[in-house]
């Protein structure tokens, strides 16, 4: 008995030692992430530092685009990457969400495993071939069934004239097209995740489908939901060559989301390989810049969103 005790020690020692040094590796690894973004943040703003220095805080606010006279502002393309990211999202989401529901409702193997399969093949289609359908099958379906019959119904809201193939609003259509994938697969597990027993009980007190789906499952995956949402946009503000190909690339704020606009993305992708001189290519490197900080701003609202969504879930448990 008393070599047994003495042994107990030594192996947990042992056992220790790996997973110390797991830890270590992790965490090493986990720390390089930050790091690159801080390197990346460095390099890019040495590199903008002339368009910095001559515009200043007036970059984000001016309208103008003019390389002839070396006259920036990025609020268009601000503009026009978070209209085109929250519509995308307003249109993803309620599909995004359905889908995830019924293909986490057990029954309907098969007609489950080829809707799941077909979403999560949306994941692979590359960008540019969702831009090339979207510029020759869905903008001028959406022209001719939607935005058209739209503004002619709707002459009294203004943001909803002047209708145009290439417009912010076909932009968000294939934008909402490919935030899906990632959506839907998120919500589906989270809403898997929701314990067997939360549902069976609230069949067994007598409720629906819909009324367990509506009060007791979609609330118990609220978190990971908005989490499935973070994910989502993320893509979408990053999106260039599809966005690029039916957006319309007119450097504006429209008033209108069926006419031409432009996004950050896309701005750097048309105009990088033609700029010249210091304060042209500076001007666009700092869009990077800005792109950057649009993304970290959204994401930090989006992430305490979710963590004010989980400590009321938590409280409410």
């Amino acid at each position: 008995m008393a070599v047994r005790a003495e042994a107990r020690p030594v192996e947990v020692v042992a056992a220790s030692r790996p997973r110390d040094g797991f830890r270590s590796v992790v965490g090493v690894v986990g720390s390089l992430v930050p790091a690159l973004l801080v390197l990346i943040v460095l390099t890019l703003l040495q590199q903008a530092a002339p368009a910095i220095k001559q515009f200043g805080l007036k970059f984000l606010i001016d309208t103008d685009w003019n390389p002839v006279t070396d006259t920036f502002g990025a609020l268009p393309a601000i503009f026009g990457t978070v209209a085109t990211a929250f519509l995308s999202l307003a249109l993803a989401l309620p599909v995004g969400v359905a889908v995830a529901v019924i293909l986490a409702e057990p029954g309907h193997t098969r007609i489950r495993g080829i809707v799941g399969t077909g979403i999560e093949l949306l994941a692979a289609i590359p960008s540019v071939v969702y831009g090339i359908w979207a510029l020759y099958v869905l903008a001028p379906w959406s022209y001719v069934h939607l935005e058209v019959p739209i503004s002619e119904h709707v002459t009294f809201i203004g943001w909803l004239a002047a209708p145009a193939t290439r417009s912010l609003f076909n932009a968000a259509l294939v934008l909402a097209v490919m935030v899906l994938p990632t959506l839907t697969a998120i919500s589906r597990d989270v809403i898997k995740a929701v314990p067997r027993g939360m549902k069976e009980n609230a069949v067994a007190l007598g409720a629906t489908w819909w009324e367990t789906t509506r009060r007791v499952i979609l609330p118990s995956a609220r978190a990971g939901i908005f989490g499935a949402t973070i994910l989502a946009l993320g893509r979408a503000l990053g999106e260039t060559i599809a966005v690029t190909m039916v957006i319309g690339n007119a450097y504006v704020i429209p008033h209108s989301i069926f006419q031409p606009a432009y996004t950050l993305a896309s701005v750097i992708a048309n105009e990088f390989t033609e700029a010249t001189g210091t304060i042209y290519p500076a001007a666009l490197i700092e869009l990077g810049l800005v792109l950057i900080l649009v993304t970290l701003i959204v994401n930090v609202i989006a992430l305490l969103l979710v963590h004010s969504t989980s400590r009321e879930a938590r409280l409410t448990a």
